[in-house]
């Protein structure tokens, strides 16, 4: 068995360049344990991640798989879903790859076992913080960001370590040049640094409970430019990077063009980054920012798809391999998926595209190409290429990873196809008037109600692709029963003398010079990144004319401030917006369309990304106490056919006043304006207006205590939307 077929590790004509016959040849070993121990971890997370959701799938078309316990409705397991999904599985992937493609790049083992090992663990440790916390409502809401402050430090400690090892490794390299996919890790490090410590900038209130440091408009802009680029530069890039090293692997080809890979590595981390909002048109974000977002999605087609040709290419001349070999099947379809998002993207940023297509369904499925295609099959490729390779031994059988390609195939097309469906359903039926010009379907429920079936048959790929990956498992185990791991390779490669890194090249290709300087690599691909960012942010925070305030927009009550965190809490915000966007159907169905000047004191802002139910923005005011009591208690009773879960624990729990004064101290010094004393009085404040809410509630014969969570939510539904006071016209129902 061919367990190391040769191919260039740097650029496929780029030599050392001559040796001295006294150069010494070094023995070292590389580290294939931290290897295994990843893919090892990148299985279990991938299991667990998709059996989750699985089962948020099948509970938006069975409400009672919510369960009636908090832990598991679907508030607060979509967002356990998508951290198992992209830091756990993904994660535990990307470093798999990493591990092993880099040290062979450089030639050099791992800069230091320790070091692995505390990467290791400590991204394990993180990710079990985040199956601890989510499913108990410890959240900060914000999408691909969850995590309370305390493991939000624990992962920018954990990737030091990581970047603290890959470039000491790097610096200890025995290969002159750096190969495209080690660009592409760079980026990849740098990149994510800095949008997670920019957005995560909050103010601890306690141990687990934080208040962002940015508010409304200013809030959703840094969210959408670090979720947008959580996407280009943890799910895209190393992914790339790890496409450049084990495609060529596997196909025993070059990469196809040198050229097109610098173009397409410098080109997608500068456009990447200013692309964020595409996904706040419409929205009250500043005109002028989303225009921006829109030119550079519309320009990010180029050098994805310059990505995709060259790898699709590299297999030129190699079909006939791909036939044969899963791996390669795995990978072609992993490319052309990514290739199939990176147009939809694009074309999604369009305004008139978006209008339509944002809020739906459609949305999940164009996430879900890329998640399921692209990082999940690329993923499967290189765990399948390997284990043999680790294991020294042949893969178990290729049969069943040919059964796992097609299950996994079909998995995906019954995933996206419905969600697709349903996206343009939901579109469409939303905005569709009647010759008298009313809405054709104002009862927001008879949009979904046509959606369950869709729901089923997403479900149902879900449980098609999960079989698949317990295909892999079983193949992967009976390969490693069958070898041994061999957890230090011996490999040998001359020293890289000093004069090496300093020395100029003599003609050739100008890339060549930063190709050998990880440090003037690294600083470029920082500016480039930076850039974008600054310009749509630095305007947004500096000049005032782009959040105008309005004066009869007021602090949030101290019940309300209860009743805002409980719905955070919930994770209501993952089926419902607060965004009343400025189009006829929505102004006719909900109300006037949101102004920023109204979210200057959320935090953080909740416009949320998906309409599972209608909008809220406009909701206070709109129906009595009695019908929140009951809506909460059980949804069907108020709007039958509601896919909504019931909340029986608002009305068992009391309200937790302990840290409130604390909640309106940090929010005073963040800027909100409270009176200077209102914390002393805070508790004595909420306490009044929930028992005037329960003697309203009494009135209508509900006999509820004062100090229950659920008054506390209702004091916050009650309140949105009513600062400003609209036309009574445009002041329209939004029906369930």
């Amino acid at each position: 068995m061919q367990v190391e077929p040769f191919l260039p590790t740097a650029a496929p004509h780029a030599p050392l360049g001559p040796r001295t016959p006294a150069q010494s040849v070094d023995t070292f070993f590389y580290d294939n344990k931290i290897v295994r121990d990843f893919g090892v971890a990148t299985i279990v997370w991938g299991i667990i991640g998709m059996l989750v959701g699985v089962l948020a799938a099948f509970q938006l078309a069975r409400p009672e798989l919510n369960m009636n316990t908090a832990a598991t409705t679907f508030g607060r397991i979509r967002p356990l879903h998508t951290n198992a999904v992209i830091f756990a599985f993904v994660g535990n992937g990307i470093f798999t790859g990493v591990y092993y493609s880099l040290q062979r790049l450089c030639k050099a083992r791992m800069f230091s076992n320790v070091l692995s090992k505390v990467h290791f663990w400590g991204w394990q440790l993180i990710i079990l913080s985040a199956v601890a916390t989510l499913p108990l409502g410890i959240t900060t809401s914000k999408e691909y960001a969850e995590l309370e402050w305390p493991i939000d430090i624990a992962i920018t400690l954990v990737w030091v370590v990581f970047g603290w090892n890959m470039f000491g490794t790097i610096a200890r390299r025995r290969e002159r040049h750096l190969y495209v996919g080690i660009w592409f890790y760079i980026a990849t490090f740098l990149t994510v640094a800095v949008l997670h410590i920019v957005n995560s900038m909050a103010m601890p209130v306690s141990f687990l409970k934080s208040y962002s440091m940015y508010a409304g408009v200013q809030d959703a802009l840094v969210q959408w430019w670090y979720g947008h680029n959580a996407v280009a530069f943890f799910l895209t890039t190393p992914y790339l990077g790890m496409m450049y090293y084990f495609l060529p692997k596997a196909a025993e080809r070059p990469v196809y063009s040198y050229r097109l890979s610098i173009i397409h590595f410098w080109s997608l981390i500068f456009i990447y980054i200013w692309a964020g909002p595409h996904h706040l048109l419409y929205t009250a974000l500043p005109d002028w920012a989303q225009s921006l977002g829109v030119a550079f999605s519309v320009m990010l087609i180029a050098p994805s798809w310059g990505g995709m040709i060259n790898g699709l290419l590299t297999l030129r001349g190699a079909w006939d391999k791909v036939r044969e070999e899963p791996v390669l099947k795995f990978m072609v379809v992993a490319v052309t998926a990514y290739g199939m998002a990176t147009f939809e993207g694009p074309m999604l940023s369009l305004k008139n595209v978006n209008a339509i297509a944002h809020f739906t369904d459609w949305i999940v499925a164009h996430v879900h190409v890329g998640a399921l295609g692209w990082n999940g099959f690329l993923t499967f490729a290189i765990l399948y290429w390997l284990w043999p390779r680790l294991y020294r031994t042949a893969l178990y059988s290729r049969k069943l990873a040919n059964t796992h390609f097609w299950l996994g195939t079909l998995g995906i097309l019954f995933y996206a196809i419905p969600m697709y469906w349903a996206g343009f359903t939901q579109g469409l039926m939303w905005k569709q008037f009647n010759a008298e010009g009313m809405l054709q379907y104002p009862n927001f429920l008879e949009t979904v109600m046509q959606l369950v079936p869709m729901y089923y048959l997403r479900g149902i790929g879900g449980v098609l692709y999960l079989s698949g990956v317990f295909c892999m498992v079983y193949n992967l185990y009976q390969t490693a029963k069958a070898g041994s791991l061999l957890a230090n390779e011996k490999a040998q490669a001359p020293a890289l003398l000093p004069a090496d890194l300093v020395e100029e090249h003599q003609g050739g290709h100008w890339h060549r010079w930063i190709e050998r300087r990880p440090v003037q690599l690294s600083v470029f691909a920082t500016i480039a990144i930076l850039i974008g960012g600054a310009i749509e942010m630095v305007p947004t925070f500096l000049v005032k004319s782009n959040v105008p305030t309005i004066a009869a927009v007021k602090p949030y009550t101290a019940l309300e401030l209860q009743g805002r965190d409980l719905y955070i809490r919930e994770g209501c915000s993952n089926c419902h917006t607060q965004m009343v966007r400025p189009f006829r159907s929505e102004t006719e169905r909900y109300g006037e369309y949101s102004k920023a000047g109204e979210f200057v004191y959320d935090r953080p802002f909740l416009w949320g990304s998906k309409r599972t139910g209608p909008d809220l923005h406009r909701l206070g005011g709109k129906y009595p106490h009695s019908w929140h009591y009951n809506h909460m208690l059980d949804p069907t009773s108020m709007s039958p056919g509601s896919i909504m879960p019931s909340y029986p624990w608002l009305f068992e729990q009391n309200i937790d006043y302990r840290i409130l004064p604390a909640k309106v101290k940090v929010l005073r010094n963040l800027g909100t304006p409270y009176p200077a004393d209102y914390d002393q009085v805070a508790v004595e404040d909420a306490r009044r207006q929930a028992q005037g809410i329960a003697q309203e509630l009494r009135k209508e014969e509900i006999e509820v205590m004062p100090d229950k969570e659920i008054v506390a939510l209702i004091a916050y539904l009650q309140r949105l939307g009513t600062d400003i006071k609209v036309k009574p016209e445009q002041a329209a129902v939004a029906a369930h």
